[in-house]
């Protein structure tokens, strides 16, 4: 999918480039053919607002123009509008028209970011972001403030990422609203944030965040080489972002995670990572990430040291079950039923007495009825969603049963692979240990336990060969950092956890304060 995008995004290159080009031109001295330039740029549409008005005793005349629904009216109105024909109705105003702009800018404008601009296209991108431009005939310059007031979602809990304990807040769609939530959990001299332009066509805010001083500069240098490399006509998800500056496409695990949380964030900035904010989603990229990485949740730190062990270790076994449960069912009754008890082994065949389908058809068709309900509990309205998710599974497991279709502890394999995958706390690697496990069946039902093992071991030699941002995606496990272990299967007490990880390399080594949060 990315290289068609690409592909298409490349045939259309030149009739975009040509297009701007046509627009960056400077501005012209003349109001009148400014504005019409303008009008004809855009097409002339119907939320354009273009207010004329005359200023001073000579009646200058000038202009301010905004895109209705994007700037915020009282603004415009008591502190641009209301200040230019109050203030400057009967006054005598420098005879340059340089001069003019600078008095409007300096002493009339109380809007507290002002900047000039001299191109068609300075002034289209300001509006169009939520800007207003204010014209004056005679010169080819324009004020560009900055107005913006759109309607947006207000500061909520994150839904993908709830917590018992911990703070309740989450990311938002407006990019200057998260980068303040990033700003209340690190407050440091050292934050930095580099904003960047994404689309050719939508020019959206990006931010790439870091705390200089611990991140490694090669690090951020990568980061900057692979952003400044996106071209595509728009990034309407953070998404988008991962997808274009990640180090393998071809491989089923994520290599930079998302989350809407500002403490998981501000935690992996304070652990010498980098964060991708981009303009219009709540989900923040954070890079680099590693495997022990998806394990991990801010919960695991705001409970004593023991309860987050134990629920870490709950999680590598959840990831256990829903990746090789099915598998090791299949060729245990296949291929290696000598190795069952021998109770077991006759319960088991008692219940699949009857039943006309080998186990890799029960179990890939159970598997399959599975990720049906669940997507569409997802797609469903929330009233709804998890009813027909509980329900179906149900019925669909009990019809299933009672027509001998399946065994019974197919059924129970299936719901317990399904339950696992809901314990890991990252989505994305939750989906990725659910593809995994159709080929781990399919290797089970040719080669048996032999299969399991063989795919087993090409998917090791994948991981440890998969990288994020040039970091290994298997440490500290390989390259081993064993001081890093004290944060990955268990999780060690506050006191115990003094350095930050050394696999990011970060600059600043030194004993981290106790107030600071690992992720």
């Amino acid at each position: 999918m990315m290289a068609l995008l690409r592909s298409r995004m490349k045939k259309g290159k030149g009739s975009t480039r040509s297009n701007e080009e046509d627009f960056s031109v400077n501005l012209t001295k003349q109001l009148d053919d400014n504005l019409k330039n303008l009008n004809k740029m855009l097409d002339n549409p119907s939320d354009l607002v273009i207010r004329e008005l005359t200023i001073g005793s000579a009646n200058h005349r000038c202009a301010i123009v905004f895109i209705d629904g994007l700037i915020d009216k009282k603004v415009v109105d008591g502190k641009i509008l209301k200040n230019l024909q109050t203030q400057l109705q009967n006054k005598t105003l420098p005879s340059s028209d340089a001069a003019i702009l600078d008095e409007v800018q300096r002493e009339i404008i109380s809007v507290s970011h002002v900047e000039q601009g001299n191109t068609l296209d300075d002034v289209s991108n300001s509006i169009l972001s939520g800007g207003t431009a204010f014209y004056l005939d005679g010169i080819n310059k324009v004020l560009i403030m900055n107005t913006m007031g759109w309607e947006t979602r207000s500061i909520q809990e994150p839904i993908t990422e709830s917590l018992i304990r911990g703070p309740r807040e989450g990311f938002v769609e407006n990019i200057g609203t998260n980068m303040v939530l990033i700003r209340r959990y690190i407050r440091d001299s050292n934050l930095r944030f580099t904003t960047y332009k994404v689309g050719r066509r939508s020019k959206k805010a990006l931010v790439l965040a870091y705390v200089d001083g611990i991140v490694h500069p090669d690090i951020v240098k990568e980061l900057k080489r692979r952003l400044e490399s996106i071209d595509m006509d728009d990034a309407p998800e953070s998404g988008y972002i991962e997808q274009w500056i990640e180090d393998s496409f071809l491989s089923p695990f994520p290599q930079i995670f998302h989350t809407e949380r500002p403490d998981k964030v501000s935690a992996a900035l304070l652990q010498g990572k980098a964060a991708i904010l981009l303009d219009g989603t709540p989900f923040v990229l954070t890079a680099p990430s590693t495997l022990g990485n998806s394990f991990q949740s801010p919960e695991d730190y705001y409970e004593r040291w023991f309860v987050g062990t134990l629920i870490r270790m709950l999680r590598y076994g959840a990831a256990f079950i829903a990746m090789f449960l099915p598998a090791l069912y299949i060729a245990l009754v296949s291929y290696q039923p000598g190795m069952i008890p021998s109770k077991l082994a006759f319960s088991i065949a008692a219940t699949r007495e009857g039943v006309p389908f080998p186990s890799v058809v029960e179990a890939i068709s159970m598997g399959l009825t599975m990720e049906l309900l669940r997507e569409a509990g997802v797609r469903l309205p929330k009233t709804i969603g998890q009813t027909i998710g509980i329900v179906g599974g149900l019925v669909i497991g009990d019809a299933a049963v009672q027509a001998g279709i399946v065994s019974p502890i197919m059924v129970i394999v299936v719901a317990l692979t399904a339950i696992a995958s809901f314990a890991l706390p990252s989505y994305s690697i939750a989906i990725s240990f659910r593809m995994i496990r159709f080929g781990f069946m399919i290797a089970a039902s040719v080669l048996g336990l032999y299969g399991v093992i063989l795919l087993y071991i090409v998917l090791n030699i994948h991981i440890v060969n998969l990288k994020s941002i040039g970091v290994p995606y298997t440490t500290p496990f390989a390259p081993s950092f064993v001081k890093d272990w004290l944060d990955l299967v268990v999780r060690a007490p506050l006191t115990m956890l003094t350095e930050r990880p050394k696999y990011t390399k970060p600059n600043d080594s030194k004993p981290m304060d106790k107030g600071e949060k690992k992720q």
